[in-house]
């Protein structure tokens, strides 16, 4: 949590930390701004002070909805150390960082880089930095970095806005459900109210206009059919019609409006019938969910959830990355990740992390599945969860595990 952020700066013997970067989604100034809408401004924090956000002059309006001291680069005198370097804004951020740590009163000391900018513009800004001070040392955290730390848990505010996120979430893939199940029948085919096949590119516009007037925002869904299911992260094919008894992998991720939180769930679906080869796998997974579920306990390791599911899914034959890492079918992912503002976070649920245990706040996935593109199918079940503050494990996808959906009309 953000409250754990001095602690962790004096655990990494850091004295301040700079989060920076350019116009892309950046997690780690998102995260302390508290969701202001800002594009340029950085974020300078010393340890055992509160946060300082220093903007630009034209976003002065939105930065000062962060609820942190906000002060303009006009004001601490970016553009005439841009004037300085003839235009040079890599040179001119040098020594502009240089003037705002001084300002903020650290003369010296270990210094954590954060933020997200184009690769070339972060190797160059990080040379630069430790030519110019030579009196600070930079550091560029490579893993277990403090904002990954400190997003582990979850506070009261962030874990509301994501209860938002997913009971909107529940909502829409009923919709989408329902609409399924209305749907006439041709053949195999699924037809539209004027007689046209539908498509899973017409299920994901309808996904998409019910999620934005929800004020979601769609990410990319995953909605494979057949063949495609049994890869875990095929998107699916836009023109691809709906066919009776095919293996849909509905993976859904939609998140706040604007950057924010996300919600992810994963549901498998069969219109009208399953295959019993479909079935049995389905059933595998559903047993695999609920040992994961059963294996859960406040501060117990996280690799032991997954290693319970290496168990039995491996005593029944079925092909795993722990008995062969390189596996394409079978059991290939790792059970389960963090989800906040970004859709992969820590913590892993995975038999190779052994640092991470169920605390209080988190917020993660349960997502076993099998993958089988040979024999033309995948199926992969995904509720989100948190742990709450009692310690228990509540889950924020309750909708429905059925694998078929029962359509309405005896078609034909």
């Amino acid at each position: 949590m953000k409250t754990d952020l001095d602690r962790l700066m004096l655990e990494r013997d850091m004295d301040a930390f700079v989060v920076t970067g350019g116009e892309e989604q950046n997690t780690a100034r998102y995260y302390l701004s508290n969701g202001a809408h800002i594009t340029h401004g950085s974020i300078f924090k010393l340890r055992g002070q509160a946060p300082t956000l220093v903007c630009n002059r034209m976003e002065l309006e939105e930065a000062q909805k962060s609820g942190l001291n906000v002060i303009t680069d006009v004001e601490l005198g970016y553009y005439e150390r841009l004037m300085e370097v003839d235009y040079d804004r890599i040179e001119a951020q040098v020594l502009f960082i240089g003037d705002v740590l001084a300002r903020l009163g650290l003369a010296s000391g270990r210094v954590g880089l954060y933020g997200t900018w184009q690769i070339n513009q972060t190797i160059a800004l990080y040379e630069s930095l430790t030519r110019a001070h030579k009196h600070f040392e930079f550091v560029a955290e490579a893993n277990n970095t403090l904002f990954q730390e400190a997003m582990l848990t979850k506070d009261a505010d962030e874990i509301e806005r994501i209860k938002s996120v997913a009971q909107r979430a529940n909502a829409v893939m009923q919709l989408a459900w329902d609409y399924i199940a209305n749907l006439d029948v041709d053949g195999e085919y699924l037809l539209d109210e004027a007689g046209a096949r539908v498509t899973i590119g017409d299920i994901k516009t309808l996904l998409r206009r019910e999620l934005l007037a929800r004020g979601l925002d769609d990410s990319n869904t995953i909605f494979a059919q057949g063949r495609d299911a049994g890869f875990p992260h095929s998107r699916g094919e836009a023109d691809m019609p709906l066919q009776l008894g095919q293996a849909i992998v509905f993976d859904f991720f939609p998140r706040e409006l604007g950057e924010g939180y996300f919600h992810d769930m994963t549901r498998t679906w069969c219109i009208g019938y399953a295959p019993p080869e479909v079935q049995e796998t389905y059933d595998t997974v559903l047993e695999a969910f609920e040992i994961a579920i059963e294996s859960y306990g406040l501060g117990k390791p996280m690799h032991l959830m997954q290693e319970a599911v290496l168990d039995h899914y491996e005593a029944k034959g079925h092909a795993t990355i722990r008995t062969d890492p390189r596996t394409m079918e079978g059991y290939n992912h790792t059970l389960g990740h963090g989800v906040g503002i970004d859709i992969h976070e820590r913590p892993s649920i995975s038999h190779t992390a052994r640092d991470d245990v169920f605390q209080v706040g988190n917020v993660l996935t349960i997502e076993p599945g099998l993958y089988y593109p040979d024999r033309g199918f995948g199926v992969r079940i995904e509720d989100l969860c948190i742990v709450d503050e009692r310690g228990d494990l509540v889950s924020l996808s309750p909708f429905r595990k059925d694998l078929v959906i029962p359509l309405k009309t005896s078609g034909n």
